[in-house]
């Protein structure tokens, strides 16, 4: 299982959670930056269905999988 750590940090003059190198829009307080990384971080662990994805990874390939619905990551909020 996957684990999945939202990092709240200063970014574009407020703040934003950040997933690996990825981060959130900006908000204009770290209160509220964290609230969103707990909804988020929340969303992530929530069921869903069985489905095909595409994506393209950072060499630009392209790729199809099928996904468990049932298959959710773990997630941590660190403040």
């Amino acid at each position: 299982m996957a684990k999945l750590i939202y990092e709240i940090v200063p970014h574009d003059g407020g703040w934003a959670y950040k997933v690996g190198a990825t981060f959130s829009e900006t908000f204009p307080s770290h209160e509220d930056a964290l609230r969103a990384a707990e909804t988020a971080a929340a969303e992530q662990r929530v069921s869903g269905s069985t489905d095909g994805i595409q994506y393209e990874d950072s060499e630009g390939r392209w790729h199809e999988e099928v996904v468990r619905g049932d298959d959710r990551p773990e997630t941590e909020v660190s403040d």
